[in-house]
């Protein structure tokens, strides 16, 4: 029988699936029943942190308009997780065909999951994507894969 820990982390990784699925459906009411209302996201694009659901998924319509078709990946998954508290991190890479016909396989970046459990529910309270960056030119480094 699975403890309540082992329980949990499936749970986790069950709702890390999902993010991959609502990204590939573009389904941005199936991406914001995975969020904490009041999350904070410090994504790969400006401005420096993304506060509150409403803002999250203002981030997914605006890369989701410049695809006909997206294709999103996680790898290299590891959870860990605590009693209210867990996190993932990986790699993940989203990729597709633009509206204007071009594929992009797109760029690997390093992402973070941070969960709490709220009323019963595992919901991510903080993500982040990321990229490495030369120091010497300051510019991001977007050509390495895991």
């Amino acid at each position: 029988m699975p403890t309540q820990r082992e329980e949990d982390e499936a749970e986790i990784r069950r709702r890390l699936g999902k993010i991959v699925e609502e990204i590939r459906a573009k389904d941005l009411d199936g991406l914001k029943r995975l969020y904490a209302k009041d999350v904070v996201s410090f994504d790969v694009e400006p401005p420096l942190q993304h506060v509150g659901i409403e803002a999250k998924l203002k981030n997914w319509e605006r890369a989701f308009a410049l695809f006909q078709d997206v294709t999103y990946e996680l790898r290299d998954l590891t959870v860990t997780v605590g009693d209210d508290v867990a996190f993932g991190h990986g790699f993940g890479r989203l990729s597709g065909r633009m509206k204007n016909g071009t594929a992009t396989s797109g760029m690997w970046v390093r992402g973070t999951f941070c969960f709490r459990k709220l009323d019963g529910d595992w919901l991510i309270v903080h993500d982040q994507a990321s990229v490495p960056f030369d120091i010497t030119s300051g510019k991001g480094v977007v050509d390495l894969e895991p």
